[in-house]
């Protein structure tokens, strides 16, 4: 049910509402750290919490402890459950990061604490202040990007308040969000586990499938492989026009191919390998350390930058090696080989005479859809938690404004819920 709007500050709220800056409703304060010189300080039973663990969000436990004498000799104080905490420093992430404490804890000074009280809800107002992420960081004082937030800027803060018994329902209808996002990224990491265990097991062969024996064999790469076979022969046609893939087209294991077309007339310089479907990008310089298989079809002239070693399958199954290139065997390999400080890297011309250990070609295929299925079940399950995180956006742009109310949102709560339930 929507109900009449008026304009109060920058915000359309429900009449109904209100908006009230943080000092008229709530009490805030920072932390401290005791003395890192003072061996007598750490080690206690005090749980004290740096401002790194705010991307917890819902703060269930924190790494650090200090002693009493610790507490009373530094500004740091035992902050309640349930206070809303915000990050005040750091040119990262870090800063503007809004969590909740849901346990009793102390924390750093670069961590601003609003106390709960009883005239709003603290649920709800973790929500309004988290979603106004980069808001908060807009706020910081400073020079540029390199100032903070204080808690002058905190305490002044206008939140958009509806009535206690809304706020509660608001603060309901997204922690049952949340709780489905936990659920989903706890399975996700279940089931990452469940993949690296299969193939340590599987890529080794200390676990074999069912029906398959005999001796595994170790190779260098180039003897089941080739390494950058394909290239742009030295007489290419000005007129020639490819797709481009560098590492900075990488991103969490995806490989995007873009689709700006660039003219060979254009960028004579760039790398001559050519990529096929089928073949294997290695990326050889980290932090892009991570391998692809190309199985798209419309990959023809598709040229890879130097950051990758383009690796073409001869007598191993590719879907096999693509798994492998992930074995813990095969990086420490890796690490071995990496040289450069600022930008470790391992040479293509090395690539080739890395280690391989396979079984016959019907152990491979039946390896590889295992561990197939399994990258199918983690692919499914981060598509389900992306989804609910969108749905949980939306939900409060319409309920943080006011622009849906509780009474009209319960029947979509519902029905997106058993969607993704």
């Amino acid at each position: 049910m929507k109900s009449s709007n008026n304009k109060k500050d920058k915000w359309e709220i429900p009449t109904d509402w209100e908006v009230r800056r943080i000092d008229t409703i709530s009490t805030s304060t920072a932390g401290g750290t005791p003395s890192t010189k003072e061996k007598n300080y750490w080690g206690g039973n005090i749980r004290w919490m740096n401002s790194g663990e705010l991307n917890q969000k819902k703060v269930y436990e924190v790494e650090g402890r200090i002693t009493d004498i610790g507490l009373k000799n530094s500004s740091t104080k035992i902050l309640p459950k349930n206070c809303v905490l915000i990050g005040l420093a750091g040119q990262g992430k870090t800063r503007g990061t809004v969590a909740i404490n849901m346990i009793e804890l102390s924390t750093n000074q670069s961590i601003a604490a609003i106390l709960p009280s009883e005239l709003h809800n603290p649920d709800y107002l973790y929500y309004n202040l988290d979603f106004r992420y980069e808001e908060l960081r807009s706020l910081s004082a400073g020079d540029g990007g390199r100032g903070g937030l204080n808690l002058s800027i905190i305490n002044s803060l206008k939140i958009p308040l509806p009535p206690l018994p809304e706020q509660n329902s608001i603060a309901t209808c997204l922690s049952t969000w949340d709780r489905a996002i936990q659920t989903t990224d706890a399975l996700i990491a279940q089931k990452e586990q469940c993949k690296k265990w299969l193939m340590q097991m599987l890529l080794t062969g200390k676990m074999r499938l069912k029906g398959f024996s005999g001796e595994w064999k170790v190779v260098r790469l180039i003897e089941v492989a080739e390494v950058d076979k394909y290239s742009l022969s030295s007489n290419t046609s000005p007129e020639y026009s490819f797709q481009y893939l560098s590492l900075s087209d990488v991103d969490s294991g995806v490989a995007d191919i873009k689709s700006e077309i660039i003219m060979y007339k254009d960028s004579p310089s760039r790398a001559r390998r050519i990529v096929q479907k089928g073949d294997i990008l290695l990326a050889t310089v980290r932090p892009n350390l991570q391998a692809f298989l190309i199985i798209r079809d419309d990959v023809k002239d598709f040229i890879a930058s130097t950051g990758f070693a383009v690796i073409t399958c001869t007598t191993i199954f590719n879907e096999f090696l693509y798994q492998y290139l992930y074995s813990s065997d095969f990086m420490r390999q890796i690490e071995a080989l990496l040289t450069g400080s600022n930008y470790p890297a391992i040479n293509s011309s090395d690539v080739k005479h890395l280690k391989i250990l396979f079984p016959l070609l019907e152990e491979q295929t039946a390896i590889a859809q295992v561990l197939q299925t399994a990258d199918k079940e983690i692919t499914l399950l981060r598509a389900k938690a992306d989804k609910l995180r969108e749905q949980k956006k939306g939900l409060m742009q319409v309920l943080l404004t006011g622009r849906v109310r509780m009474k009209g949102v319960s029947g979509i709560t519902k029905k997106l819920y058993n969607l993704n339930s």
